[in-house]
């Protein structure tokens, strides 16, 4: 049930953040339906198994997720939190999360959508309060919102993930350098 969720920001709460792409311009939601966050949950690995969202709870995640952006970008541009985020993402972060258990086949997380939701939060404290804050950066596509953290050699990375913006980038200026180049060669 794979729904072209994307996991490259290195942190469960920043791609919960980055379900709704694009920001900017075109602002393409991932949680269109129920079944659309149930499989977020899962593809992300932060419950195995998930009781079925309803409504209710789609808008609940889009209401935290933005809450979660908020806080991340206002902690990577070095800003104050916003009074707003800074309460639903604690209000969240105060309910019970999913707890994972021991089986005899190894770990399971069972889980309702609130459940999720407040693991995000209290990943999104951790985040926010930890030693990766100062590797906290948006891609480097301009059509692309995401914000990543930054733990590669030299702290360079440009881009959310090569798949999804850097090899698309590269791309483009390639075709545009070439173009260019033909461009003055026949003049």
């Amino acid at each position: 049930m794979n729904l072209d969720h994307v996991f490259v920001c290195g942190s469960p709460a920043l791609d919960f953040a980055a379900t709704l792409r694009a920001r900017r311009s075109l602002r393409f939601e991932m949680f269109v339906a129920p079944d659309r966050l149930d499989a977020w949950f899962l593809e992300s690995g932060i419950v195995d198994a998930i009781s079925p969202a309803e409504q209710a709870d789609v808008e609940g995640a889009k209401e935290l997720r933005e809450a979660v952006y908020e806080l991340v970008t206002a902690r990577r541009l070095e800003e104050e939190f916003p009074a707003g985020a800074l309460a639903s993402v604690n209000a969240a972060a105060r309910k019970p999360a999913a707890a994972p258990q021991l089986t005899p086949a190894g770990r399971w997380t069972e889980a309702t959508p609130q459940e999720a939701l407040s693991t995000i939060a209290r990943q999104t404290v951790e985040l926010l309060s930890g030693p990766d804050v100062p590797l906290l950066k948006e891609c480097g596509n301009p059509q692309c919102t995401r914000i990543y953290v930054d733990r590669s050699r030299g702290v360079r990375r440009q881009w959310c993930g090569m798949d999804s913006c850097g090899n698309k980038i590269k791309a483009a200026a390639y075709r545009a350098r070439k173009k260019s180049g033909q461009a003055a060669a026949s003049h």
